[in-house]
């Protein structure tokens, strides 16, 4: 656009240098003709003017058609400028509205991603005040045994804080089929494991080593001293681990210690290895209930024998009657045979026949089906 009206001012701009250059060569030319004969001199000149005012006015004409093209040009570049210009802003405006609202809505996310964290971090800060804690980490572990063993046996065939006869108190004791208990205790020493995990040099790790050594031996020796009775619990206890992260470092890192245990006669499970001792456990209570119904299996057995047999002979009687009665319709039907033809002999007038012997009665299976036929004898065995 701005290339275009510079071309215009310059074509004007010649136009105008060209006819003053014209006006000045005529007025050259003609001021000699002046001095020489003053009258035509003026014609040519009036002629000249004349022409020179045509050429003026075709000019100007020229010169205001172009300027009509190059507003209207203008004019038409600045709609289209406009358009374009309102179309981008509308456009860049749709497109800002629409960041916009998806800014808005992953806040919304971030936000509520916020709250949750902040949520998860206060029940991190809770947890770790109970694991921090000797009677509330108690609580803990006892709490997710006894949910594991609620939810593997049936009723009855445990019991919390059972008492035993030495007045110890174990966290639960599992009833097996030679009514001896066994003992689960769930007060697992975690400050040591804790403090082995936390070591951050490696004497402070050799400490909290032996410290774990320590503790956990103890609670084995004291597990082994109150819990294994001779002929009252199982010569095995159990000592629940509340957490499998800790019970596979102990494994790792402390085989010594799991061997020690074994020796006591104490094994050390996790919550998984729990739940697979449960179902075992469940499944030795169910076979032992399967034992101990064995006998009234069998007489029960007996007793649908002997259901079997009255079954048998009164199926036979039903299939005497049957027999009975389809003789009875037997005679019947031959009975109906010789009234239908001593009915045909009236019919006829013809008692020739009276006093001769009665023909032996037929029977028309297609005429006069059995109605009850006779059943085939029962074998032995069906």
């Amino acid at each position: 656009m701005s290339d275009s009206v510079i071309i215009l001012a310059v074509v004007i701009i010649v136009g105008l240098a060209a006819l003053a250059a014209l006006a000045l060569v005529m007025a050259r030319s003609l001021r000699p003709r002046a001095d020489a004969a003053p009258d035509h001199g003026l014609v040519e000149f009036a002629r000249a003017q004349a022409e020179t005012a045509a050429r003026i006015d075709a000019m100007r004409d020229l010169l205001a058609g172009r300027q009509s093209d190059l507003a209207r040009m203008v004019n038409e570049r600045l709609d289209s400028v406009t358009h374009h210009l309102n179309q981008s802003m509308h456009t860049t405006r749709q497109h800002t509205v629409d960041s916009l609202q998806k800014l808005n809505e992953r806040l919304v996310v971030i936000d509520g991603a916020q709250k949750n964290i902040t949520e998860l971090a206060s029940q991190v800060t809770s947890l770790q005040s109970v694991l921090t804690n000797k009677q509330q980490r108690g609580a803990f572990g006892q709490g997710r045994m006894e949910m594991i063993v609620q939810d593997g046996l049936p009723k009855g065939c445990y019991q919390f804080q059972f008492t035993l006869s030495n007045h110890s108190r174990p966290d639960c004791a599992v009833f097996l089929p030679d009514q001896r208990p066994l003992v689960i205790d769930a007060k697992f020493p975690l400050e040591a494991v804790t403090a082995f995990r936390d070591a951050r040099n490696d004497d402070e790790r050799k400490l909290a080593a032996a410290r774990v050594r320590q503790d956990i031996g103890r609670h084995v020796g004291d597990i082994a001293q109150k819990y294994l009775i001779r002929g009252e619990t199982q010569d095995l206890a159990l000592m629940f681990v509340p957490s499998e992260s800790v019970y596979a470092e102990i494994h790792d890192s402390f085989d010594d210690v799991i061997q020690k245990a074994y020796r006591a006669r104490v094994v050390l499970v996790s919550p998984s290895l729990l739940m697979l001792a449960i179902q075992v456990m469940q499944q030795i209570l169910k076979d032992a209930r399967m034992r101990d119904a064995a006998d009234q299996i069998r007489t029960e057995v007996l007793s649908l024998g002997d259901d079997l047999d009255r079954l048998r002979e009164r199926v036979l009687k039903l299939q005497k009657h049957f027999g009975d009665v389809n003789e009875d319709v037997r005679q019947i039907l031959i009975s109906a045979d010789k009234i239908e033809k001593r009915a045909g002999r009236i019919e006829e007038l013809d008692f020739s026949k009276t006093d001769a012997p009665p023909e032996p009665p037929r029977l028309v299976k297609s005429a006069a089906p059995d109605l009850f036929p006779l059943p085939r004898q029962l074998q032995a065995g069906e």
